[in-house]
């Protein structure tokens, strides 16, 4: 190997030692000075953009994208009536959706025939619509659970089932008007399901939980109970084998005098209980969607305001009696017809009885002795005892949509005698038949004002209360000595008077018939042929305890609350004298 001479080195250092050198120019430090403090100076102002300025919204942002919010998912408390027997329940339903496109083992027509059996579907229609788009075909909604599961167990790639709930009444069409619906939207629709919203669905806090980039929701941080369930439900004093009794009853009389609808209340007049409610005609809530006609939907009972007729008139006997302006023994003479401010009022036989006892007049229905009862009255202390009793108020019921009865004016009754005349028959104002149900308690149970009501409690599966509602104290407005004697009063309507068709074997039976005119279409005095029938009851007279109002709404033929209402009282009592145990009456002593 040659290697160069060191002289020859040396020689090569020094010519490169010689090159002259570049020095920077200050122009060109100028330059990259002021580049590097402009970039500084926008790096600085964009960082306080983000950390001050936008810091709020950034981190919103962030929240968004690692966090999602969700509600506990809480299913819908159930339904049940005074014996346990469910009456609402919630269920898991699923909306199916389809995605042709990953049907990689089957072809459309196959998937087609597998699953139209099983949706009530032609599997050549629904073949059409697998063909006509590859992804995000709704298949069907509020499937059933045990539906779904068979799909899934064909095991067919591209389905997806998105679980939701539904709410089913196992009982149908047998407490619809008073437990309302939920419609397929989850919103409550009337009855109790409306009243009791807060305790059938609380409301629950939504919760923030972690998830991944992809969306998942990561486990940590999950509280707890986050998907809740309880045993707790919602339990009402309707008994559903008493309904169910009551109802058949009703249909029966509605169908039997062609009636435009027929209703019944059991009320159990200590604390004001209801038992049954029954409308004719009603709705199955499971497909409340097929109602035609919508005032099936209502209760009736509790949101149509109409006049009672001669079921109130031993209200006005109590109230005559109350005022201090009759006595027991006092006669009213019956004359037939009476004229009062011009106009004549008749009794509805025409009949003129002579000299009546205030059981006689309650016994023949007389409207001539009735109004001579009221006359007995200052016009002024009349209508504060039907200001007192609750006229023109509300019962305070727990039911929704509920009518506040109607009384006209005080400055009315003071300037027209007519007024006060039409009142001690039952008609010139409107109430509820809730109303009326309300006030014969008050007959039944010593003179005290209950209020009514259909929900218990709050329980847990092993009976224990959660939440009761708080019922006000019942007030005393008549007293025990004119009550029990009015019952006595009553009893003869049933034993010897309009109401026969109301007699029990074995049980002493009070009750009063109505017959009441309906006001004329389009106003202007009462129709000639429209007439609303009815007949409360109480029973058993020896020791009170139900009050049982039957009312039927334009039944055709010669009918009257004697012979169209107090047959369903009849069988009503019956029904519910065997499913409370009540024992025979004893014999007045």
């Amino acid at each position: 190997m040659v290697r160069p001479y060191p002289s020859r080195r040396r020689s090569l250092t020094r010519q490169l030692a010689a090159l002259p050198t570049a020095k920077p120019t200050l122009p060109r430090l100028r330059l990259v000075w002021m580049v590097l403090l402009v970039s500084c100076g926008l790096l600085s102002i964009n960082l306080v953009r983000l950390q001050v300025f936008q810091a709020a919204d950034l981190l919103t942002r962030a929240k968004q994208q690692q966090t999602t919010l969700l509600k506990p998912f809480t299913p819908r408390r159930s339904v049940v009536d005074r014996n346990g027997n469910a009456i609402a329940i919630d269920e898991q339903v699923y909306t199916v959706f389809v995605h042709p496109r990953y049907f990689d083992k089957k072809t459309n027509q196959e998937v087609a025939n597998l699953i139209a059996p099983l949706v009530d579907q032609n599997p050549t229609e629904l073949q059409k619509k697998f063909d006509a788009s590859k992804t995000g075909i709704k298949l069907v909604e509020q499937l059933e659970e045990n539906t779904a599961q068979r799909i899934k167990d064909l095991r067919i790639d591209g389905i997806d089932f998105i679980p939701s709930s539904r709410r089913v009444y196992p009982q149908q069409d047998l407490l619809a008007n008073i437990i309302g619906y939920v419609d397929l939207d989850q919103k409550s629709q009337g009855g109790i399901e409306t009243t009791y919203e807060h305790l059938l669905k609380p409301l629950e806090k939504s919760v923030r939980l972690n998830k991944t980039g992809s969306g998942s929701i990561l486990p940590e941080g999950v509280p707890n109970g986050f998907v809740h369930q309880d045993d707790q439900h919602l339990q009402l004093t309707i008994d559903s084998r008493m309904q169910r009794a009551v109802q058949e009853i009703v249909d029966r009389q509605v169908a039997t005098f062609k009636a435009k609808r027929g209703l019944v209340i059991v009320m159990d007049c200590d604390d004001g209980s209801i038992l049954s409610m029954v409308n004719s005609p009603t709705f199955d809530p499971n497909e409340y969607w097929k109602v035609k006609d919508l005032s099936a939907l209502k209760n009736w009972g509790l949101t149509d305001l109409y006049e009672p007729g001669s079921t109130f008139k031993p209200i006005n006997v109590a109230i005559a009696l109350e005022a201090g302006t009759v006595k027991l023994s006092d006669q009213f003479y019956d004359s037939g017809t009476i004229v009062v401010g011009g106009w004549p009022i008749n009794n509805s036989d025409n009949a003129a009885r002579g000299s009546l006892s205030l059981t006689d007049v309650m016994r023949y229905s007389s409207n001539v002795g009735m109004v001579r009862i009221a006359q007995t009255m200052k016009p002024a202390v009349y209508y504060s005892w039907l200001e007192r009793v609750g006229m023109a108020q509300f019962t305070g019921i727990d039911l929704p949509f509920e009518a506040q009865g109607y009384l006209k004016s005080r400055h009315t009754y003071m300037t027209s005698p007519i007024e006060a005349a039409t009142t001690a028959f039952g008609q010139g104002f409107s109430i509820t038949p809730i109303q009326l149900a309300k006030l014969h308690s008050m007959l039944a149970n010593g003179g005290k004002m209950v209020t009514p009501h259909v929900v218990k409690g709050l329980y847990d599966s092993q009976g224990r209360p959660f939440w009761q509602p708080k019922q006000s104290l019942p007030k005393q407005i008549f007293s025990p000595k004119n009550t029990k004697a009015i019952l006595r009063m009553m009893e003869a309507v049933v034993d010897t008077g309009t109401g026969k068709a109301a007699q029990v074997a074995g049980f002493r039976v009070a009750g009063k018939t109505g017959t009441a005119q309906k006001a004329a279409e389009g106003g202007g005095g009462y129709s000639a042929s429209r007439y609303i029938t009815s007949f409360v009851g109480i029973f058993p007279v020896d020791n009170p305890r139900y009050v049982v109002l039957s009312v039927l709404d334009e039944p055709q033929g010669q009918a009257y609350g004697g012979t169209t209402a107090a047959p369903i009282v009849s069988e009503v009592i019956k029904v519910v004298a065997a499913i409370e145990q009540v024992p025979p009456s004893k014999p007045d002593p």
